[in-house]
């Protein structure tokens, strides 16, 4: 991206032509560029020499500068990247709110609206920074529909601030590659197209189905399920229109296991005697009999033979193929079978071999090499090195084999080695990915395995049986595939027509069928790849996503057990709906993403439709959710028996009981209201107080012995009292004027870690007592040994911070002399500054980089101050011990 002056030009991807930057195409990484100049191209210059870097106002993304010439003409390049998906998709105000509106809404009149996906990294204002004063744009985003959805993402954020075109004159340009090297990189800069409307408006359909599909019926569903039983153990009863089928795949599968009845069958087994020392196991050309009494006749009929005579021999030359060029699908099925993978982090590790520039784009349908393919280049990056430099060395002076011809989705090329690496290099699973990728690529541009295989045909009696071998001729591609490669077997004697051997023994054997297996992750992907479900880059997600719903369980050779919940939820859609798990509706809707895609169907058309069709089945759904209640029945426990006794309900004063399995809440079954309580930590009585607003109990949630805790009432959290509360805080963020567990009575001052917090004494926390930021995870450990910490009415006059008053131990008290009391600020107290230890804080803060927050660290704080107390300061003199933490 470039402009005729000094400007900017904001790229969505690393540009990597002629200069070999940090191969990151959207996500961002510090560290030193390095330069390398290449050939030249034709239009288009850079002078490397010139280039400067700095970090974008995000902290995140750098931002390099460089100048060369574009279409002819001198200009400045900037080059940049983004994170992902500058955009993403959302409902407006009150329908975000599960208890505002009905899910039926989301189908249609609930507005979406696109917003930052991530707000923390402000990437519009940053790309909008940088990309004004213009004059063109280059977009470098993955060449994959989600990539082409980033390009306008980027294009609505940075052309209202490019300088306008002249005479119609194109300003916005697309670059298209598929590997990180600088042959693909200066070829896509040499052709440069433009952005694929129809492609980034498919990815915009499927985003809205998903949305107001999975949103509608997960709401529902949640919110009826968890309401009525407190066993589920999943604080999420989602439903995806993707999700929802490979789910159904492993529960089918389960089905089978469940319902299979082994059947007992008999074979009959030979053995003849080749010589003294050697003998032939022979196999019965019937395979199997499920009558006993028959294969009882069989062996009458054969055992009392002495001899096998030979009825037929045959030997053939045979060949096992090489594999086809690699996708992303099957490079997923072997990281998981073989590689002991799960889908989404082979996926995370191939992207990141991708970006560092080790192999091609990791997301591809397609299984054969153009006829113009540079295979050769690839192969000679591996020409050394330690592995397989002899194979391949061996290639390239004998001449190498054109890979079989395979599926051509249109895409990308097969995933591909880039470039040399090793085991030290790389590390761990990523090196493994990376070696499986690389020995399959060599095996592609490999000869085929030969073979000899040899049969023999016996009759003994009236049965006839056959025993086969094989010798290998040329190993071929399993020199690089070992475990590829033509199992060894005993090679069979030469005899002929009429030759006779003496049988040693006959026998009969017992044998059951035995059931399938569970799903493997492999044989999940296969599947979903048949039917539809998903594309190359989402069927990792979807079935991530089910292990983490708690429907499945991976168990050993990471195969997939469908949980209670699993269970009954498919059984519960087949039961009202079969068409919400079947894959066939969800592979149509795929079909019609793909015609948006290609031009052939009209967006709005489908995108109306579809959702019309799925709101039908939502009212079904809704209506008949009684069946599948049916079946939650049988499985699980109601609220009222769930749970054990905890805290006293403030309308009935009964026991309320604590439900600990996700998520875990409060249930009153004498009033039948349920109360829903943080996650992620441990929940217990807090001394029998009760709440002054409404009467409940408090409770006391923690995240362990160095993290944070504070006081809650189950109602207030639930049913906040104040305006400036949201749901779900806590006694530290409660404004209640009075009360003594509130932020008004423990707050201290403006947190040093975050915008807006406070932070709050923690009064459970004695003799080792703390004080912890009620937004953040900033928790200081002060006073060890202290027997009594109290938040005084008084202020520092410095800071305007809330002041401390210490009680300590006389035999342990840190004050001088025999002083054991002492009244202070936490910030400018110097003798509680040396008492004062922040143990946790977020990490990313611009104090703890150095960066313009530390600059900024004092003042006056711009976060709300805790009623009753003046708005907390940092001091003006000096550093406090907690700020100082960061420098």
């Amino acid at each position: 991206m470039c402009c005729r002056t000094a400007g900017v030009n904001a790229a969505s991807q690393y540009y990597h032509c002629r200069m070999r930057l940090w191969p990151q195409p959207v996500w961002a990484r510090t560290g030193t560029p390095k330069t390398y100049v290449p050939r030249s191209q034709p239009g288009h210059s850079l002078a490397p020499g010139n280039m400067s870097s700095h970090k974008g106002l995000n902290g995140t993304c750098s931002v390099h500068e460089y100048s060369g010439t574009f279409a002819g003409q001198p200009v400045r390049f900037k080059m940049t990247s983004v994170c992902g998906h500058v955009m993403t998709l959302d409902f407006l105000g009150k329908y975000n709110k599960w208890d505002k509106v009905d899910p039926a809404e989301l189908f249609s009149q609930a507005p979406t609206e696109k917003k930052e996906a991530n707000p923390k990294l402000n990437m519009v204002k940053f790309l909008q920074v940088e990309g004004k004063g213009c004059d063109y744009i280059v977009l470098w985003l993955d060449c994959d529909k989600e990539g082409e959805n980033i390009c306008f993402e980027v294009l609505d954020a940075v052309l209202p601030v490019m300088n306008p075109a002249h005479g119609g004159e194109k300003t916005v340009f697309r670059a298209r590659f598929s590997s990180i090297t600088d042959t693909d990189i200066c070829a896509a800069m040499a052709r440069l197209g433009e952005p694929d409307h129809n492609e980034a408006l498919s990815v915009d359909a499927r985003q809205e189905l998903d949305l107001r599909i999975g949103c509608a019926f997960t709401r529902f569903q949640t919110k009826y399920f968890q309401g009525k039983y407190g066993n589920l153990d999943s604080s999420l009863i989602s439903f995806g229109p993707c999700q929802t089928p490979t789910l159904g795949f492993c529960v089918e599968r389960h089905d089978k296991i469940q319902s299979f009845k082994p059947e007992t069958y008999w074979v009959l087994q030979a053995k003849v005697n080749v010589d003294k020392d050697r003998s032939l196991l022979l196999d019965w050309d019937r395979v199997r009999v499920f009558d006993r009494e028959i294969a009882q006749m069989f062996l009458n009929m054969t055992k009392l033979e002495k001899e096998a005579q030979v009825e037929a021999t045959s030997r053939k030359e045979k060949a096992k193929q090489r594999p086809l060029a690699l996708n992303t699908v099957e490079m997923l099925r072997v990281a998981s079978s073989s590689l002991g993978m799960g889908p989404q982090h082979a996926m995370q590790t191939a992207e990141r071999l991708y970006t560092q520039g080790y192999i091609s784009y990791p997301r591809t349908e397609t299984t054969h090499y153009p006829e113009n393919f540079d295979l050769k280049g690839p192969l000679r990056q591996q020409a050394n090195h330690p592995y397989w430099a002899d194979t391949v060395k061996r290639l390239l002076a004998e001449g190498i084999n054109r890979p079989r011809k395979g599926h051509d989705a249109g895409d990308h090329p097969p995933i591909t080695p880039m470039r040399s690496a090793t085991e030290a290099e790389l590390g761990g699973e990523a090196w493994r990915l990376y070696e499986y990728i690389t020995r399959h690529f060599i095996a592609t541009v490999s000869y085929d395995c030969k073979y000899l295989q040899s049969t023999i045909a016996f009759r003994i009696g009236s049965e006839h049986f056959t025993c086969t071998g094989k010798t290998v001729i040329s190993p071929g591609f399993t020199e690089i595939m070992p475990w590829q490669s033509v199992p060894l077997e005993e090679s069979l004697p030469t005899c002929q027509r009429g030759d006779t051997f003496p049988v040693s023994e006959i026998k009969m054997l017992e044998k059951q069928t035995s059931p399938p297996d569970y799903l493997t992750e492999a044989e999940l992907i296969t599947l979903m790849e048949k039917h539809g479900i998903g594309t190359d880059a989402s069927i990792p997600v979807h079935i991530n996503n089910i292990c983490q719903r708690n429907y499945v369980t991976v168990e050993s050779g990471r195969r997939l057990k469908p949980t209670n919940l699993g269970i009954v939820l498919v059984h519960g859609y087949y039961k009202i709906d079969a068409e919400l798990v079947l894959p066939t509706i969800r592979s149509a809707v795929e079909k019609q993403l793909n015609l948006i895609a290609q031009g052939k169907a009209d967006y709005r058309q489908v995108l109306g439709h579809t959702l019309d069709v799925f709101k039908r089945k939502f009212h079904y759904f809704v209506d008949s959710i009684a069946g599948m209640d049916e079946l939650m029945e049988v499985s699980f426990s109601p609220l009222a028996a769930t749970g054990k006794p905890l805290s006293r309900c403030g309308k009935c004063h009964r026991f309320m009981k604590y439900i600990q399995a996700k998520p875990s809440r409060l249930h009153c079954s004498h009033c039948d209201e349920t109360y829903t309580l943080p996650q992620n930590g441990t929940i217990k009585l807090y001394k029998e107080l009760r709440c002054p607003l409404d009467d409940f109990e408090l409770v006391l949630w923690s995240s362990g012995s160095r993290g944070k805790s504070y006081p809650l009432c189950p109602y207030c959290s639930n049913h906040p009292p104040f305006r400036d509360m949201k749901k779900g805080m806590g006694c530290n963020e409660c404004t209640h004027p009075t009360c003594q567990h509130s932020l008004s009575m423990l707050g201290i001052g403006q947190c040093v870690g975050c915008e807006g917090g406070v932070l709050v004494l923690d009064p459970t926390s004695g003799p080792k007592w703390k004080v912890a930021c009620n937004k953040c995870n900033v928790v200081a450990h002060c006073f060890e040994n202290a027997y009594r910490v109290r938040v005084s009415a008084d202020t520092c006059s410095t800071c305007e911070a809330a002041l401390l008053a210490v009680d300590f131990n006389k035999a342990k008290s840190p004050l001088p002399g025999d002083e054991t009391q002492h009244t202070g600020c936490v910030f400018c107290d110097p003798i509680f500054q040396e008492l004062v230890e922040l143990k946790h804080a977020a990490s990313c803060h611009p104090m703890h980089r150095g960066g313009p927050g530390r600059r900024q660290g004092r003042g006056r704080a711009r976060g709300r101050r805790p009623p009753g107390k003046p708005n907390a300061r940092r001091p003006k003199d000096k550093m406090s011990a907690l700020a100082a933490y960061f420098v």
